[in-house]
């Protein structure tokens, strides 16, 4: 973690709950960077050792400040040591899918929720996105265009990276929520049964890019809308009969 103050700016390290009062200093540093989305959801934090050095600070302390966090629901503990910040999801996203498998209604409210909150994302990035993010997206689109490529993962990067540019730790920790459902989804659009113009989508991938490059913020939402909009069409068309992402290559049998 970089751009972080030491202890002595905010909390004297003296005093007789000098020890407390430091854990929970390092607590709400960790907090402040969820906060503003340094740390995203998943992603795994520093050790015990570097997290001590950075915030100049005991790693008693830091440990307390960890199990604090943890107690709280904000962090997890990995696998074979460390610590991640707890994703949004939880059961969530087993639910959603299960939802969106047994009614294909389901499917169209998904895609047209996405299409707001992704749209509001296009916008967003087009605002405030940094030079560094917005060129994230464009490498993203680049390496679409090259054959041998796996699109539904530069797809789902490509999505991400939007949310990323946003600017909003807000907006990550919802898209968390849905992650596995949506990278189900993309996947989906990649297959014969749904990708029946593969270079149309990517045309939609290059606009978006394009108008969120040139800050056009309208621009960028409506390249968005435009895009999530052809695939709630090509979803209506298929309609219960075809496969759905979530239904394992069979139609859902249920009316939309």
């Amino acid at each position: 973690m970089t751009g972080v103050s030491s202890v002595s700016d905010d909390c004297p390290a003296t005093g007789s709950d000098s020890t407390q009062r430091i854990s929970d200093w390092v607590a709400e540093r960790i907090l402040d960077r969820i906060g503003k989305g340094d740390l995203e959801p998943g992603q795994r934090l520093p050790g015990e050792r570097q997290l001590a050095e950075q915030l100049n600070v005991s790693r008693v302390s830091v440990r307390a400040a960890l199990q604090k966090l943890k107690t709280q629901g904000f962090l997890t503990a990995v696998q074979g040591g460390g610590t991640r910040v707890v994703s949004s999801a939880g059961g969530m996203d087993g639910a959603l899918t299960e939802m969106v498998r047994v009614q294909l209604g389901n499917l169209y409210d998904l895609v047209e929720i996405r299409i707001q909150l992704e749209t509001w994302a296009a916008r967003r990035a087009a605002e405030r996105g940094s030079e560094e993010q917005i060129a994230a997206i464009g490498h993203i689109v680049a390496t679409m265009s090259k054959p041998g490529g796996n699109r539904s993962a530069d797809d789902m990067d490509f999505h991400l990276a939007i949310g990323r540019a946003a600017s909003s730790p807000v907006y990550l920790h919802l898209l968390s929520t849905i992650r596995e459902t949506l990278g189900q989804m993309v996947e989906f659009h990649h297959s014969p049964a749904f990708a029946v113009d593969e270079e149309r989508m990517y045309r939609h991938h290059v606009a978006i890019h394009a108008a969120i490059a040139a800050h056009r913020p309208d621009d960028a939402a409506e390249a968005m809308r435009e895009h999530l909009a052809w695939v709630l069409r090509r979803y209506q068309e298929m309609g219960s009969d075809g496969p759905t992402p979530l239904s394992g290559g069979t139609g859902t049998g249920t009316p939309g």
